[in-house]
């Protein structure tokens, strides 16, 4: 009878223990990265006041790459090619600010006979309200008048109104550092692409090039897409306040511009918010009625049809995905969160997808 060349393996006492170390390390790696997510999302909170800044930085600095890298093959100078950049930021912020005066001077500039005409009428609204709530009055308020002059509202009133101060301030100061980091991104001083290859893809070259151009170009088509139907939806609002006769209509389309940058929330906001103001201003009427059909379908036009059409599969992320993100940035950031939360969220998903244990995670998000 042949014997059998092969021969059964039989473990060694020490492969047992290698194995239930290797388990052991796991579970520690687990535990550690457990304990670090909440660590790393406290201090994105603590300091936002350079993160907010740095994450703006990073988004326009991908916007202005291109052009950069248009006049580097034009042999044109490195500083040239960094002061341009910081130019057409100046002019776009100092842009921004000329609205913002002239519509905040719109308003100023209103008579005091539009104000207490705008006080009746919401007077008769509040009382309105409160008589189909079969309330005759609200804390002894039967009037929005009188709301108004209660003392918690006038303290809630000057408030807020010295948060605003405070936050004008904040607000100033973090654009002074975004335009800091942004003049540090777009010189080179630092470099998304290489702090990329060091920290996340261990120094392969290949993969952090094609998933940084991947989000360059994420990143600009979003950009350019949301600041194009943003105005488009601002324009619209401004004309249909002219038309319908609503006042402040350079102030209606300047805030409706600027708050459309909070995906889905914003429109909802601005849509509300005017048909509110038109309500207290115009008669309960058919023509009230067509104004805010007319918003609302402006705002399906650009923001339901249009957006999703020019994003593509791009921005393909669930509703549920983005409400998670709006609230999770939102309560890190605040507003400034909530403007980001979108780019944010593309930004960690095409990562995501690079890696096939993480791969499954951007599919849920899609």
């Amino acid at each position: 009878m042949r014997k059998s060349n092969s021969y059964l393996y039989s473990p060694a006492p020490g492969d047992f223990y290698f194995d239930i170390c290797m388990n052991e390390l796991k579970t520690i790696k687990r535990i550690l990265l457990i304990l670090v997510i909440p660590l790393v999302f406290y201090v994105l909170h603590i300091l936002k006041f350079i993160f907010i800044p740095l994450m703006g930085a990073i988004l326009l600095a991908l916007l202005f790459m291109p052009l950069m890298r248009w006049m580097d093959k034009r042999k044109v100078p490195k500083i040239i090619a960094v002061i341009t950049s910081v130019v057409l930021m100046v002019v776009g912020v100092s842009t921004a600010f000329l609205l913002v005066r002239l519509s905040a001077q719109e308003i100023l500039s209103a008579d005091s006979g539009f104000w207490e005409k705008l006080t009746t009428k919401l007077d008769t609204l509040f009382t309105m309200v409160l008589n189909t709530l079969g309330v005759e009055s609200l804390q002894g308020m039967a009037t929005f008048s009188d709301l108004m002059q209660s003392e918690g509202v006038t303290n809630a009133i000057f408030s807020s109104s010295g948060e605003t101060i405070s936050s004008m301030g904040s607000t100033v100061t973090m654009l002074l550092m975004t335009l800091f980091f942004l003049v540090l991104l777009i010189s080179g001083s630092m470099n998304v692409q290489q702090i990329m290859e060091r920290t996340i893809f261990n120094q392969q070259s290949f993969p952090s090039i094609r998933t940084y151009r991947l989000i360059e170009k994420s990143m600009v088509k979003f950009i350019k897409v949301k600041f194009i139907l943003s105005l488009l939806t601002g324009i619209g609002f401004s004309l249909a306040c002219i038309y319908f006769d609503v006042s402040f209509p350079l102030f209606w389309g300047v805030f409706t511009f600027a708050i459309n940058f909070v995906q889905m929330i914003g429109s909802i906001i601005s849509t509300v918010l005017l048909t509110l103001f038109a309500l207290a201003e115009m008669e309960p009427s058919g023509t009230l009625l067509v104004f805010a059909l007319t918003i609302t379908g402006v705002q399906v036009l650009f923001g339901s049809i249009l957006e999703p059409i020019f994003m593509g599969k791009t921005f393909s992320i669930n509703t549920i995905t983005v409400l998670i993100v709006l609230m999770f940035w939102g309560f890190l950031w605040g507003i400034p969160g909530m403007i980001l939360s979108i780019p944010l969220t593309v930004l960690i998903k095409t990562i995501l997808e690079q890696f096939p244990k993480t791969r499954i995670i951007a599919n849920i998000m899609s």
